[in-house]
Parts: C-alpha cells; sequence; structure tokens
C-alpha cells in the first residue's frame, strides 16, 4: 500500500512542547502514512500566537485539510489531547479516528487544584532556568534521538496559565459522547494521574478502547517510542480499513 492510500496522521504536542515531541513517531511513520505534527498556539514556532483552545482547533483543522485528503486520525497527548477532543466535537467530518494518549482524566472537580497552581505558578520563575531542569531531565531519562528536536524547539512555559486555565473545568467522560470516530485511548501503565478516568472515557464511546504501554509513565512516546508507534501504526490500519 503506497502512502497516498492511507489515512493521514496529525500529531498533536502535549503541555510546554511542540511539535518536536513527534520526532521519532514521524520518522517511524512517514514512509506508510501522510503524517504531520503541528505547533498549539503558544508552542513552538507559534510561541508568539496567544492560547485559545478555537485557535488550536482550528491549527489542527488547517493540518487536516493540507494533506488534500479528507478526514484524519489525529493523536493527541496530553493538552494535545483535550484539544483533539476539543476538534472532534467542532469538526466531526474531519476526523476519520481519534487517538487520547495521557488526556483520558476528567479536568474537573478537585482534581484540578494542584493544575490550577502549578500553571499560575511556572511563569513566576525564570524561564532559563526551568529550560535548563527540562534538558536535564529530558536527556538523562530518554536517548538524545528520542528528545533532541523537544530539547531544541525549547519549551513554552509562559503559555501554561491560559492553556490549562481554559482546560481545566472543561472536560470529563461526556466529552467523548460527542466524539463521531472510532477512538483510541493509549496510556503509559504507570501514569495514574492521567489515566485516572479512563475506564469511564471508555464507557461513554461505543467504538473506544482502552491500550496501555507497559511500564511507560505520562510521556509513554518517550519512554517506549516504538510501543507507542507500534499502537498507533495498528489503530490507524484500523480505521483506515473501516473509513
Amino acid at each position: 500500500m503506497s502512502v497516498p492510500d492511507t489515512v493521514p496522521i496529525v500529531f498533536v504536542h502535549g503541555t510546554r512542547f511542540s511539535a518536536g515531541q513527534w520526532s521519532a513517531q514521524l520518522e517511524e511513520l512517514k514512509n506508510e502514512f501522510p503524517v504531520s505534527a503541528i505547533d498549539l498556539p503558544g508552542h513552538g514556532e507559534r510561541s508568539a500566537e496567544p492560547w485559545s483552545l478555537r485557535a488550536a482547533t482550528e491549527i489542527i483543522a488547517a493540518a487536516v485539510d493540507a494533506f488534500g485528503r479528507g478526514p484524519a486520525l489525529v493523536v493527541g497527548h496530553s493538552l494535545g489531547g483535550y484539544a483533539a477532543l476539543e476538534f472532534a466535537r467542532l469538526c466531526p467530518e474531519r476526523l476519520q479516528g481519534l487517538v487520547l494518549a495521557g488526556a483520558s482524566a476528567s479536568t474537573r472537580g478537585p482534581w484540578a487544584v494542584p493544575y490550577r497552581t502549578v500553571a499560575r505558578l511556572v511563569p513566576r520563575l525564570p524561564a532559563d532556568r526551568l529550560a535548563r531542569l527540562n534538558d536535564r531531565a529530558l536527556l538523562r531519562r530518554y536517548p538524545r534521538a528520542v528528545v533532541e528536536a523537544t530539547v531544541r524547539s525549547g519549551y513554552a512555559f509562559h503559555t501554561l496559565p491560559d492553556a490549562w486555565g481554559e482546560v481545566l473545568g472543561r472536560f470529563d467522560a461526556d466529552a467523548m459522547r460527542q466524539v463521531k470516530a472510532p477512538v483510541l485511548i493509549l496510556n503509559g501503565e504507570k501514569d495514574t494521574v492521567f489515566r485516572s478516568g479512563e475506564r469511564d472515557f471508555a464507557r461513554a464511546h461505543p467504538r473506544a478502547r482502552v491500550e496501555l504501554i507497559p511500564r511507560a509513565r505520562h510521556l509513554a512516546n518517550f519512554d517506549a517510542p516504538e510501543a507507542f508507534t507500534d499502537a498507533v501504526r495498528r489503530f490507524a490500519h484500523q480505521v483506515d480499513g473501516a473509513g
């Protein structure tokens, strides 16, 4: 099967990161599927753009349309997963399948309190110091080839208050009822916080299933890039066949 005959895939990064988060997945899948990764507002090459969930969905939609192929599979991690849920609600005709990675926890209620606090505090700390800490943590924990593009692109700490301020209080399992396409809930086995609602999310959708990446944490595509990519690949073939 040639690349033009397969479902396009759009990758949407998580909090503070950029399109570089997906370098390993893009490299592995580019010969099988049309693939792209976007920068959300306030992140990466869009660092100067103000955050809004509406703008995020418009960027995802533009990436889907750029393929000229009709609906696409959208893979969203963490913040990007919630943005992808909003895209699924607003643009159902552009969605052939949805992968929620580290984004199956309710953002409502007491769970949100510590995240609101972090979102308020982070911009008060020196950005260069936070960047150095992030660089060290990523390069110590993961192979350079996996995280180099992320490190090179920098971090969007300044966008945290607006991004999570809009997401917190907005999403729970009921958001799944507005998704028309099949859904793969793809979580790291050890990501106990962001997979806390995975069963409720799966029950709320007739064509959703949960898959866990063994021993992986919240950054499952860094912890186990091959396993993560393979899960996306298998799901892409599934929705491509169904489509």
